[in-house]
């Protein structure tokens, strides 16, 4: 483990011919949770990094995208990393496609996670009396409990309990955006950000447990005309479910 600035990671594998990696966990999940995935790529230059407030790296007094995408930037730099290609899984996929529309980047791959709310920005807001007070936890375990991982591997499943680490303030900032903002103006943020992509001809894999609705798919391809969508089944864990399927997607 090192610190790259203020975040903590691990920086593997060596420079080569290809891109190098960076790997970012969803919301209260650790660096840890790559293992499978880091198994299937001996060699690859790749930093793993724990998100502001998770695993190793110091709290914030704020989670706002900006703050987050900032601090690892600065890391990335810290790493020697040269335009990285971007690999988010769950919040770390939206944090990871905001990067790259900010930052110089390669690639993006997001694992399952849509870039507009929907109907869970309706759950968030609903749900924020309990998040604020002593049943915050309940709504994390409840929303845990849709994401399919009792489907794993026993070992995978395994490294989602060991890795995830919730705790209130950390679900109240880092979902402060949607607590905040109504779906048209994240709708209008997104958008800057995939027009930004596009015009910078970053390639974007999403990868999802489920076929999107065709509303949504077809703002997300008039956005990436060259979006690739790939479709795992099994739960919100594609890189646990299928690890060596997703690191031939890299």
């Amino acid at each position: 483990m090192a610190i790259f600035e203020e975040l903590a990671g691990t920086l593997s594998g060596t420079t080569s011919d290809q891109p190098p990696l960076l790997l970012l966990h969803g919301l209260t999940f650790d660096r840890r949770q790559w293992a499978p995935l880091l198994a299937e790529l001996p060699g690859r230059r790749v930093l793993t990094l724990d998100l502001p407030g998770h695993g190793q790296s110091p709290s914030q007094r704020s989670y706002r995208m900006p703050v987050v995408i900032d601090l690892i930037q600065r890391a990335v730099d810290a790493a020697g990393l040269d335009a990285p290609i971007i690999v988010g899984h769950s919040l770390g996929g939206l944090i990871a496609t905001t990067y790259a529309a900010r930052f110089p980047a390669r690639g993006v791959v997001n694992l399952d996670q849509p870039l507009l709310p929907g109907p869970f920005g309706h759950v968030i807001r609903d749900a924020e009396p309990a998040l604020r007070g002593p049943r915050w936890r309940a709504v994390w375990d409840e929303l845990l409990d849709g994401m399919g991982v009792d489907a794993l591997p026993t070992a995978a499943w395994s490294l989602v309990e060991r890795t995830s680490r919730p705790r209130g303030d950390l679900l109240l900032g880092y979902w402060e955006e949607i607590l905040r903002s109504s779906d048209d103006e994240l709708e209008e943020q997104r958008r800057k950000d995939l027009t930004a992509l596009a015009d910078k001809q970053i390639g974007y894999r999403w990868v999802t447990s489920r076929r999107p609705s065709g509303e949504y798919e077809q703002w997300l391809c008039d956005l990436l005309p060259d979006v690739e969508i790939i479709l795992m089944e099994g739960g919100h864990f594609p890189h646990l479910a299928y690890p060596e399927e997703v690191a031939k997607l890299l």
